[in-house]
């Protein structure tokens, strides 16, 4: 059987060449399990990283659609990630994300935990900083989406555009040694427990703990220190 990253890829080919309907839509998991020859977990973890890269939607009873950003709104995400610095970028999330985690801890469907903790122990398990980066972007868009504030979702995708851009995916890499990943995958576990025990004031302070965090070590990345 083929593993995560095979189903990751196969499943953007699909995208990229029209393998969809007339509407767009992707195929039912299990039908994809079937064509790719993958268990429906890993399409499922697929589908979470193409979610978080807005290159798919998901519609409740709908199914899944294919969707990239609009060209405009990704050149102008394009330009301001280049006026703008790591240090800005972290202090919005800092605001941002406990938030969502806040409202996620209330909101969240059980599904959506499952997805959000089944995230975290993708990102456990990477071995990659780059797989690392990937199921990252994925957890932390899970959260966001389970917050159930369309404006709030928007908010998160435009600061996680400025996140992809190449030099910042270089430097975020950068930034997470073997140890100090094993640390930050920790901390999502924290925050996986808050929200399975529905309580919005831990999901808060777990969030804005690991977001320091991850402050610290990129802006040392950035400064050209060692990362542990």
């Amino acid at each position: 059987m083929r593993d995560d990253g095979d189903a990751l890829d196969a499943l953007r080919r699909m995208i990229e060449t029209g393998g969809t309907d007339g509407a767009g839509r992707l195929p039912p998991e299990r039908d994809l399990a079937e064509r790719l020859g993958v268990g429906r977990r890993a399409v499922r973890a697929a589908l979470d990283v193409l979610a978080a890269e807005g290159l798919v939607v998901r519609r409740q009873g709908q199914g899944t659609f294919a969707g990239a950003p609009p060209r405009i709104a990704r050149d102008g995400l394009s330009a301001l990630a280049r006026r703008t610095s790591p240090g800005e970028v972290m202090e919005v999330r800092t605001q941002l994300e406990p938030i969502l985690a806040r409202l996620a801890a209330v909101r969240a469907s059980g599904g959506a935990l499952e997805r959000i903790a089944r995230l975290a122990e993708r990102s456990a398990g990477a071995t990659t900083p780059a797989a690392y980066e990937r199921w990252d972007s994925a957890f932390h868009r899970a959260i966001a989406e389970a917050a159930g504030n369309a404006l709030f979702l928007a908010v998160f995708d435009a600061v996680n555009k400025v996140r992809e851009e190449t030099a910042w995916s270089l430097l975020r890499e950068a930034a997470h040694g073997t140890q100090r990943q094993a640390r930050l995958a920790a901390q999502h576990r924290a925050i996986v427990d808050a929200l399975a025990a529905r309580d919005p004031r831990a999901a808060e302070t777990a969030m804005r703990s690991h977001l320091q965090a991850v402050e610290q070590a990129l802006l040392a990345a950035a400064r050209g220190e060692p990362v542990g």
